[in-house]
């Protein structure tokens, strides 16, 4: 049992801002194409674009430094979490990541985070505040392994 439902039994729950981290996780739709899914983003045109006919719960946003966005979402979360059978949350991050990432945990539901292409230098502060929560982290570059010594390359997803 994972999540309160069987494992497989679920759909997978796609998480990320718009824009960039959006793109990533949509250019895995070979890996997601035969999967029941369902998406966790912002509302702007170009989220609107790229998932026209997905199930799409929709994120209050901005996420940088609003607090009162932070727990709409943590709500939300919990919400969509114990409403939907979800097998996994993966997701690419920024600010909706986080309540998603941690109510998931908190309900035994496998919790995947890939690291953006962009940062090789750095950890990215979403990945650092995921990072206790997660089953799984897996990073584009072997470069940044540096920052997470336990990720799994998985290559460039752009």
């Amino acid at each position: 049992m994972v999540g309160g439902s069987t494992y497989g039994a679920g759909e997978v729950l796609l998480v990320g801002s718009s824009g960039g981290h959006l793109a990533q996780l949509v250019a895995l739709e070979s890996w997601y194409r035969d999967r029941r899914r369902a998406w966790v983003t912002f509302d702007t045109p170009d989220a609107r674009s790229l998932l026209d006919g997905e199930d799409v719960v929709w994120a209050y946003h901005p996420t940088t430094r609003n607090v009162r966005n932070l727990v709409r979402n943590a709500a939300l979360a919990f919400r969509v979490l114990r409403r939907r059978q979800v097998d996994a949350v993966v997701t690419t991050g920024a600010g909706v990541a986080v309540p998603f990432v941690v109510a998931a945990r908190l309900r035994r539901i496998p919790t995947i985070y890939i690291e953006v292409y962009d940062r090789i230098d750095s950890a990215t502060l979403t990945a650092r505040l995921c990072r206790p929560f997660l089953s799984a982290m897996l990073v584009q570059w072997e470069e940044q392994r540096r920052m997470y010594p336990e990720a799994t390359v998985v290559g460039n997803l752009l």
